[in-house]
């Protein structure tokens, strides 16, 4: 493990696409001997999101670290409409194959996301030849013909999809998005009937970022109620964890946590990081990817590594997250890291692109940073049932 971590170190592939690394190989620290899947077994899942350059094994050593540490696998752009079939009847399934025989493989569960959302869908789903909005029947036909293509490719391999990504504006109106338009408001019945139809054996998940504001928590959970009154198919609710050291407040957190386990389904935190550095205050705070602000100095104060103080605030932060999520275990059911470690997680590139970030348990060199130890200490629940 210690030489694979040191050929990652080096590896012009992490370094080109995925940001800095500050390590030197001869800084080296020896794996701790905890793991998080074994810490946590006993609570719920604990899975990672994997780029194309580590699917594709193309940075030496992060396949065998992720399937050492996470039993829960998710695609973070693999699976998306537009780069699995970015242009009609053109479907690339090269890089989540890999995912799902590594996932295979090492006994991990395979989160597909997404397979309906407003964004990274190409233009061409929505329109006809002329660049018009398309009917009704003919969204419906190409998103059935989508979901054959990709939930019916892996039918029975994958554990659970996140079937509608981000519907939900944080006041807790609609959002208008092509598919609420052309398909109508009744729309998000449609989909999750349909990839139920798919795939029977996957799980149904509806994923958004914010989800502990009130406003979109009281609008998700009558959405909920209503697919079930009518006997829709949905198992779950994803809440993207894209934090920051004191965001969300404990109180907001667990009251949606709360709200949305008492709806008797399944909750996960499916895209956990923790940033330590600023929002800018020109943007509002979310997960909305075309947010951008241009960087700053003072926008961008890590540069040369993480002082202990901030380590300490992030390891805080993250230990007060794990707790309330293991204090609720009996319906908690999976908690994913949006990336492996501090080089390859987003915010590194948003909303600000080029800063550098530290969001993550792991640095840049694979080695647990403070927050790991806070985590596993919260696992001791995990292990008396």
């Amino acid at each position: 493990m210690k030489n694979a971590l040191a050929v990652l170190l080096i590896s012009i592939s992490l370094l080109s696409t995925v940001g800095p690394a500050f390590a030197q190989e001869d800084a080296l620290a020896e794996p701790r001997s905890a793991t998080l899947n074994e810490a946590f077994e006993g609570c719920f899942l604990v899975g990672t999101a994997m780029n194309r350059w580590f699917i594709m094994d193309e940075v030496p050593g992060v396949l065998d670290f992720a399937s050492s540490q996470f039993n829960a696998v998710t695609a973070e752009n693999a699976m998306k409409w537009g780069r699995i079939n970015p242009s009609k009847g053109d479907y690339h399934f090269d890089i989540s194959d890999a995912l799902v025989d590594y996932a295979q493989a090492n006994e991990m569960k395979v989160i597909g996301h997404t397979l309906v959302w407003h964004s990274q869908t190409p233009d061409w789903v929505f329109e006809n030849w002329r660049g018009r909005p398309v009917d009704r029947d003919t969204l419906l036909a190409r998103l059935e013909n989508h979901m054959e293509k990709v939930a019916g490719r892996y039918s029975g391999r994958i554990h659970g999809w996140d079937v509608l990504n981000e519907a939900i504006l944080d006041d807790g109106s609609w959002r208008d998005s092509p598919w609420r338009r052309i398909l109508g408001e009744d729309y998000v019945a449609t989909v999750f009937e349909m990839a139920h139809r798919i795939d029977p054996q996957a799980e149904l998940y509806y994923n958004d970022y914010n989800m502990y504001l009130p406003g979109k928590r009281d609008a998700v959970v009558t959405m909920v109620k209503d697919l079930q009154a009518r006997g829709v198919p949905i198992h779950g609710i994803g809440m993207q964890g894209h934090f920051g050291i004191g965001r969300p407040s404990m109180e907001d957190f667990t009251a949606a946590l709360d709200a949305y386990g008492a709806l008797g389904l399944k909750v996960m935190i499916t895209e956990m990081d923790v940033t330590v550095l600023p929002w800018p205050d020109t943007l509002a705070v979310g997960a909305d990817i075309s947010a951008a602000a241009e960087n700053r100095d003072e926008l961008d104060p890590y540069t040369e590594g993480l002082p202990a103080d901030i380590a300490e605030a992030q390891a805080e932060q993250y230990a007060a997250f794990f707790r309330e999520l293991v204090a609720r275990r009996d319906f908690v059911s999976r908690v994913t890291f949006w990336g492996v470690s501090d080089a390859d997680n987003w915010k590194n590139n948003f909303p600000v692109r080029g800063r550098t970030d530290h969001p993550m348990l792991f640095d840049r060199y694979l080695q647990p940073k403070p927050a790991f130890d806070a985590v596993i200490a919260e696992a001791a629940p995990c292990g008396t049932e």
